[in-house]
């Protein structure tokens, strides 16, 4: 890795195929795209519903699809997908099947490297006869064990072996998203060493995420090499407490459920300050990038909106961290994301902006050198 180069590791979601579980969860056929080609403005100007553009409504099932996203990729700069990864103990996987088709086709050649996106899932209805969201769990994330964490692994191994596996100093980079909710942290990291080892694997360097810095006291982050921080949380920084500000958030969605009005709306350009923190500066912090946010889609009215994230203020939000990297030894930074198009962060064409988004980060990137 060159130290004066900036490497962007874009996360990737591989929800965009149908499967047994959302068919009878959500109804047959059910993807990312049901919610986001319904969603529908909820003020003037607002940009809704999100229109895919060169791929359109794809289907992950198709290796056309994802040879082109790799291309798009490339185009932006972007080093390296991090695709999501479900592993939700005692075997149970979910979304599995592009990542598993990328290890056996050995197509795109495009650096990866996983994200363990380790949490529960719900499904998250507002009933507007009580004003109330209710959360029916769908799948519970569990810790079962020692034999757990071998067979985890083993389920991983080849795309481990695989040497389009991103690596930092020669070591296979793993993300995961809650290691503050691990029983046994240092347990799970120390053993995937001694596996990773024992089948000649490159070792790992674990990567810690975290969307508020106050997260990062817990013991846990300590385990692992580096930490992924995220500002997100910063946008509504309401209030002097973390407390107050989680309220104030709760407050603000459900009022705007109730009363069909986005309070969780922000300018992003108001709000770029908040999304590139001192704390990047740091060799052990890696920033992360947001080219948009607006996850109308799924949340309707109690959304966190970022308004007018356009492609030049991206631009310019990614002219302000990569400044805020410009010492370090390795300028690495992480993108908040690919494709997560229900959630309003997205990096691929669309009909408003085309390829704005991949034109800014190119940009950004090229006067970085």
């Amino acid at each position: 890795m060159s130290e004066n180069n900036v490497q962007v590791i874009a996360f990737y979601l591989p929800q965009y195929y149908p499967t047994p579980e959302n068919d009878a969860w959500y109804g047959t056929g059910f993807t990312e795209w049901t919610n986001v080609g319904k969603a529908k403005p909820l003020f003037k100007g607002h940009y809704q519903p999100k229109v895919p553009a060169d791929l359109g409504y794809y289907d992950l099932r198709i290796p056309e699809v994802r040879a082109k996203q790799a291309e798009l990729a490339k185009e932006a700069g972007i080093s390296a997908f991090c695709y999501y990864h479900y592993w939700f103990g005692n075997g149970k996987e979910e979304l599995e099947m592009p990542l598993n088709e990328v290890i056996r086709l050995k197509e795109p050649d495009f650096p990866f490297c996983i994200c363990w996106a380790n949490h529960s899932w719900f499904k998250k209805t507002w009933d507007s006869s009580t004003n109330t969201l209710n959360n029916q769990p769908l799948v519970k994330q569990e810790y079962p064990g020692k034999e757990d964490i071998d067979n985890h692994f083993y389920s991983l191994l080849d795309c481990f072996k695989d040497n389009r596996y991103y690596k930092i100093d020669g070591k296979n980079v793993f993300v995961i998203y809650h290691v503050d909710e691990m029983p046994d942290a240092k347990l799970f990291l120390d053993r995937w060493q001694e596996l990773a080892a024992k089948e000649g694997v490159p070792p790992f360097t674990f990567l810690a995420y975290a969307d508020d810095h106050a997260r990062t006291v817990h013991p846990s982050y300590e385990f692992c090499d580096r930490i992924i921080l995220s500002g997100k949380y910063n946008i509504e920084s309401v209030g002097s407490s973390r407390k107050i500000r989680k309220l104030s958030s709760f407050v603000k969605s459900f009022v705007s459920k109730t009363v069909r009005i986005p309070l969780n709306r922000f300018n992003y350009k108001d709000i770029r300050s908040k999304l590139a923190m001192k704390e990047y500066s740091e060799e052990r912090i890696l920033p992360v990038l947001f080219p948009n946010w607006d996850n109308t889609p799924r949340r309707e009215a109690g959304a966190l909106i970022l308004h007018d994230a356009t492609p030049q203020q991206f631009y310019l939000h990614c002219k302000e961290v990569f400044d805020l990297i410009k010492d370090k030894q390795d300028k690495i930074v992480f993108l908040k994301s690919w494709n997560e198009w229900g959630e309003g962060n997205y990096m691929e064409p669309c009909l408003k902006y085309g390829h704005g988004y991949i034109n800014a980060l190119r940009q950004a990137l090229s006067e970085s050198l």
